[in-house]
């Protein structure tokens, strides 16, 4: 059957109304006619991609010379595909989800984690040695300290992704030598282990919940808070909003999520990871039962660590332990947030509420990144392959990248991955992602403004 005019008639115009308008009926009904066009016209299903089963080349053409819908809805470079999939009507079980995965990728390899873990700490620690021993501590030698402390803290953020791995049981089947390897390596970061082992495994089984969710919980848009937020924007302007958000959220988000539990699920009050008894009570506790006393044994870590720093300090002077520990660690923190900022947040990722939210759509709302060749190498693709993390947080790095080819192949409409270059996905996560509203499909999606 050819193509008519009133077919493309009917194909243009039902294109140009968003997505985010469309409910379940409508949605269905685009798909079946992208899906005829694409069947009836091959060479228009080649200029956006040959994507014929979704509605994201509807979406790519719509959004082609603007970033925003008349809505006022903004796309990220997922062009509305999160949303999409989060309006299915079926969705697969984890026993499915898993299924694809070749069961090699699930198998721990002691020695080849020992290996990847000893490569991040010599990263880290040859170039402190190396600092001390031929940079003089003179301001006239800053821009060499500067690149130091740049390198540095990116290569300990590998060390920190080897404890995060031991931390989720993905490091080794020995469970001793995995927790000791976590425990020393984050301590020596300043990382409370089993604190953020716990919050973190809260984090995973309520991923992108907008009430239960652990860490990167966006706020709702009708708090003062959030509309003060919006206020401030328009007063300065988006870009040095941009600029403000971007600089506090990376310098300060790690040591006050761990302090005050900032950005954490609110259903949790504030909590903190290193006084077990902050926060809600009861079925909302962040440290339930016997976890309080592995948050004390945090602490103690903790406590010996900030005391060796004291004792460098008084011993060698405060100047040297600022540029050889502080200064790198910062930029450590700030990548660690970076990381999961982005994994969690995008202009069209929606949160999800009791009513819509489950385990499979929460894990699968998580966002893969293109950090480039050598930020893969040195973080061991966390921010690369972080998807297949959260539908199986045991899957060892190293198997991470098969894993997610067979997830890709097996979920097309499910798995996210955002091309859009990383400084250009944080600035424009860092201008547009404030606060969250739900819309009558009851997603939450962040708004551009607050009446």
């Amino acid at each position: 059957m050819a193509i008519n005019a009133k077919m493309i008639a009917e194909f243009t115009l039902k294109m140009r109304t968003p997505t985010s308008r469309l409910g379940h009926a409508q949605l269905a009904s685009r798909v079946q006619l992208a899906s005829r066009m694409a069947t009836r016209c091959p060479a228009r299903a080649g200029r956006v991609g040959r994507r014929t089963l979704s509605v994201k080349a509807a979406v790519a053409l719509e959004t082609a010379d603007s970033d925003a819908s008349d809505s006022g809805f903004i796309f990220s470079g997922l062009k509305g595909q999160a949303i999409e999939s989060a309006l299915l009507p079926s969705w697969p079980e984890k026993r499915e989800i898993l299924g694809v995965i070749p069961e090699h990728c699930f198998k721990k390899d002691t020695v080849k984690s020992m290996m990847y873990a000893a490569v991040s700490l010599a990263l880290t620690v040859v170039p402190g040695v190396l600092a001390h021993l031929y940079l003089p501590y003179q301001a006239s030698y800053l821009a060499a300290w500067a690149a130091y402390a740049l390198w540095t803290g990116t290569a300990a953020t590998g060390c920190w992704v080897v404890a995060h791995e031991c931390g989720h049981g993905a490091f080794s089947d020995n469970k001793t030598l995995q927790d000791t390897v976590g425990y020393v390596l984050h301590t020596l970061l300043l990382v409370p282990y089993f604190s953020w082992q716990r919050s973190h495994a809260v984090h995973h089984s309520r991923t992108n919940h907008v009430t239960e969710g652990e860490t990167h919980v966006p706020a709702m848009s009708d708090e003062p808070e959030s509309k003060f937020t919006f206020k401030v924007r328009e007063a300065i302007g988006g870009g040095p909003f941009a600029v403000i958000h971007t600089l506090a959220v990376l310098a300060f988000g790690w040591p006050v999520y761990l302090l005050t539990g900032a950005s954490g699920g609110p259903v949790r009050g504030n909590t903190s990871h290193f006084l077990p008894n902050a926060g809600a009570k009861g079925k909302y506790a962040l440290f339930p039962g016997g976890w309080k006393n592995k948050v004390y044994l945090s602490d103690i870590g903790i406590a010996g660590a900030l005391g060796g720093i004291g004792y460098l300090a008084y011993t060698f002077g405060v100047l040297p332990v600022l540029a050889l520990y502080g200064a790198p660690l910062m930029v450590t923190n700030a990548w660690l947030v970076l990381y999961t900022w982005l994994q969690h947040t995008g202009e069209d990722v929606p949160h999800l509420g009791e009513e819509t939210w489950t385990w499979e759509k929460g894990a699968f709302m998580t966002i893969d990144r293109p950090y480039g060749a050598l930020a893969d190498f040195l973080h061991h693709r966390i921010g690369s392959t972080h998807v297949a993390h959260h539908l199986n947080h045991q899957i060892p790095h190293y198997h991470a990248k098969e894993a997610t080819e067979a997830i890709k192949a097996a979920f097309p409409q499910h798995y996210l991955y955002d091309p859009t270059p990383i400084w250009k996905a944080t600035w424009n996560v860092a201008k547009n992602c404030i606060a969250v509203e739900k819309n009558k499909d009851n997603l939450w999606v962040f708004k551009t403004s607050v009446a």
